[in-house]
């Protein structure tokens, strides 16, 4: 298909987008200024459900640990010590699961594929551009459709249903925190757990908690299964991502076996391509570039997704 002077390959043939269809040329431009204003989200029953037990769970062990642990310990600085560093871990994982769910990953603007706008790209005679016949948009290189979030996501790596989000170019820092702080907050809760289990069966169940010892067991018990599976599932993710970044390679693309078109940033580059600067600890904030925004009413038709 010929179309001043470049060519638009789209893999079903999908026509491109007229003036008269639900698409206002007008309406691209104010879209992405918009996007700065608004909290992403997406409106995915699983995803929900699966966010709402991941605080969940994080809530039952921060309980485990205060309630059952640290509060009846006679050991002051024993019980403020690792309350502190851990309900800290806690506080930093759900804000970076937040930052992860609400960040738009990366979104390119649906139905951008008009003439007006591939005029207004001034692209060289024979260069081919990327239609998604889904979306109805012009695909930027590294993009690719996610059928969950109805949108074409710059650099996805995956959709993740614990965060209810795709994991993005502009999201993935805060997945990698989030991944990063539940790995540490379940190895400090295993342990603790171990030094409770000892002070337990040393003192014979009379005084390590104000819970009846088979209460504490089971509530020590699935701690314990918890941290397990959140533990492992959340370092292998952790190091997953930190040989994409430094690979620069998303998961997709290793999965398809893409070859790279564009030019890789390795290791370092890569790093501080997601992060943002060289390193300092403002690579572990999960509250870099956060601002307080106001409820907005979205009035255009399609998508999942809604603002806040």
């Amino acid at each position: 298909m010929q179309s001043s002077g470049h060519r638009l390959r789209d893999v079903e043939h999908h026509p491109l987008l007229t003036e008269n269809e639900n698409y206002d040329s007008s309406s691209s431009s104010s879209s992405e200024a918009d996007t700065a204003d608004r909290v992403w989200f997406i409106r995915d029953g699983c995803g929900m459900v699966c966010a709402v037990m991941t605080w969940l769970l994080v809530v039952y062990a921060d309980f485990v640990v205060t309630f059952v642990m640290l509060l009846p310990s006679k050991d002051f600085w024993y019980s403020v010590i690792n309350g502190v560093v851990f309900n800290c871990l806690a506080v930093l994982a759900l804000s970076s699961h937040l930052r992860t769910m609400l960040t738009d990953p990366g979104a390119v603007p649906k139905g951008n594929a008009t003439k007006e706008y591939m005029e207004s790209l001034q692209l060289k005679p024979g260069e081919v551009i990327y239609k998604c016949p889904k979306c109805c948009c012009i695909k930027p290189e590294r993009a690719h459709h996610c059928s969950i979030c109805k949108r074409c996501i710059r650099k996805m790596d995956h959709h993740c249903p614990w965060v209810n989000n795709c994991v993005g170019e502009k999201n993935q820092r805060f997945f990698v925190l989030f991944t990063m702080y539940i790995a540490l907050s379940s190895v400090h809760a295993l342990i603790l757990c171990g030094f409770q289990f000892f002070s337990c069966v040393r003192g014979q169940w009379t005084e390590c908690s104000d819970f009846s010892p088979p209460i504490t067991v089971i509530l020590l018990i699935f701690l314990c299964l918890e941290g397990l599976l959140f533990f492992t599932f959340t370092a292998v993710m952790f190091g997953t991502q930190i040989h994409s970044i430094c690979n620069d390679e998303t998961e997709i693309e290793r999965l398809k076996s893409e070859k790279p078109t564009w030019e890789r940033r390795l290791r370092w580059e890569g790093m501080k391509s997601v992060f943002g600067g060289p390193p300092s600890l403002l690579w572990m904030n999960p509250f870099v570039g956060f601002r307080f925004r106001r409820l907005q009413t979205r009035t255009r038709k399609g998508g999942p997704e809604f603002s806040v």
